[in-house]
């Protein structure tokens, strides 16, 4: 056991501006489960605060979201990474800690439940200190023992990406359907030939919308199909209820991403159930869009992000799998990007959403994509069941209650 500031060097390196503009910086977001993501940033806006480098391999701590466990480590591909004083950055100090060691021990619950524990100050901005964090006790094994337990948490991971990576193949399959039943000249066409009447407004975006409305003249409207489904909830009403809030982005899907104290909210947020869907406005021509799943009844999202459902036509509705595969197709977000509204920071709203065409989709194709599905969820499901077991016994091999395997270092 050994101090955990022991393992970490403080990385204090200020972004001079003179020499970085802002658009030539990524900012990131560290998500409560160690994740850490690129933060979009409209092209009309920058930070004015003072900007601090993280580098590659470097571990990222969001100060006020610490006692949840928002640690991250910035991957080895980022360039220019910058954080606002909100963070810390640590370098590791390699010939003791592996980033990825540090990571399993900060993410093991038995840890994660000492930090929410131990945060201290006024209500609803309670946080952990830093040098509270910093003085903490953790195991520092050799690091053969640590590359050991790394590899053998990264087996059961693999599991669960090569079941999850299965997801794609149907949606290749589906897009493959998709573009052959479509008059794709609307998609990348370099001359559109479209009467005045048919604009909604005059940029290439709505040109490319009204040629492919008037080429797939058999499409139906998305919103024969689904509707919006805003349903808004305070949570501020019930202040000591932990709210579980979800998120979306264009890897996960739909995701858990913490737990909030009502009295913490500043304002309602929306309510998702069950197969319903949402999506980032700002981040659905990528592809951040998600099917709801089992969530608890009291589950929320931000009010920014927009939910809608399907409809109920009887046999003629679509079938939840189905959408949820067909939404994640290269072709559905080809679509997205010219049904964006806006001038400098582009949105799909919900009534830009349900105006897209679509085809009529045969129950037939709904039915085989559901079953591959189903097939994939229950293998994903089993893998994930392994990981779970395997993240159980990695919390035994960090505190020392289970023999680690041993990995050779080099």
């Amino acid at each position: 056991m050994d101090r955990l500031g022991s393992v970490l060097r403080v990385r204090k390196e200020r972004v001079d501006r003179t020499k970085f503009a802002f658009k030539d910086l990524q900012p990131l977001t560290v998500h409560l489960n160690g994740k850490v993501s690129k933060r979009e940033v409209s092209e009309d806006r920058e930070y004015t605060m003072d900007l601090w480098f993280a580098k590659p391999g470097d571990i990222v701590v969001a100060k006020i979201d610490l006692k949840s466990g928002a640690v991250g480590i910035v991957p080895t591909d980022w360039e220019n990474v910058a954080v606002t004083g909100h963070f810390a950055v640590y370098e590791p100090v390699h010939e003791r800690m592996l980033p990825d060691f540090f990571h399993l021990i900060i993410q093991a619950p038995f840890f994660k439940a000492h930090l929410w524990r131990n945060k201290v100050g006024a209500e609803g901005r309670k946080e952990v200190k830093l040098d509270f964090f910093e003085s903490e006790l953790i195991p520092v094994p050799p690091l053969a023992t640590q590359q050991g337990i790394v590899d053998y948490w990264r087996k059961s991971q693999d599991g669960v990406n090569a079941a999850s990576s299965q997801y794609a193949t149907v949606s290749r399959e589906l897009d493959v359907w998709l573009h052959a039943h479509t008059d794709t000249q609307a998609f990348s066409g370099p001359s559109l030939k479209v009467g005045w009447d048919s604009l909604q407004n005059w940029t290439v975006q709505s040109a490319r919308a009204a040629v492919f409305r008037q080429t797939n003249p058999k499409f139906v409207p998305f919103g024969h199909y689904a509707e919006e489904a805003t349903e808004m909830v305070k949570p501020s009403a019930e202040p000591d209820h932990d709210w579980p809030v979800y998120g979306v982005n264009n890897k996960d899907g739909v995701f858990f991403s913490h737990l909030q104290k009502g009295e913490e909210f500043n304002s309602p947020y929306k309510r998702i159930r069950k197969d319903w869907f949402f999506h980032n406005p700002t981040r659905s021509a990528v592809g951040s869009l998600g099917h709801v799943l089992e969530v608890p009844s009291d589950a929320i999202t931000s009010p920014e992000y927009q939910v809608w459902k399907l409809r109920d036509l009887g046999e003629a509705s679509l079938l939840p799998a189905f959408v949820a595969t067909l939404i994640q197709t290269p072709w559905f977000v080809k679509v997205i990007q010219f049904h964006r509204v806006g001038a400098v920071k582009q949105r799909l709203y919900v009534e830009n959403l349900l105006s897209m065409p679509v085809p009529v989709f045969p129950r037939a194709l709904q039915e085989h994509v559901t079953a591959a599905r189903e097939r994939i969820a229950e293998e994903r499901a089993a893998a994930a069941k392994l990981a779970a077991d395997t993240a159980r016994e990695v919390e035994e091999m960090i505190l020392g209650q289970r023999p680690a395997p041993q990995t050779a270092t080099h």
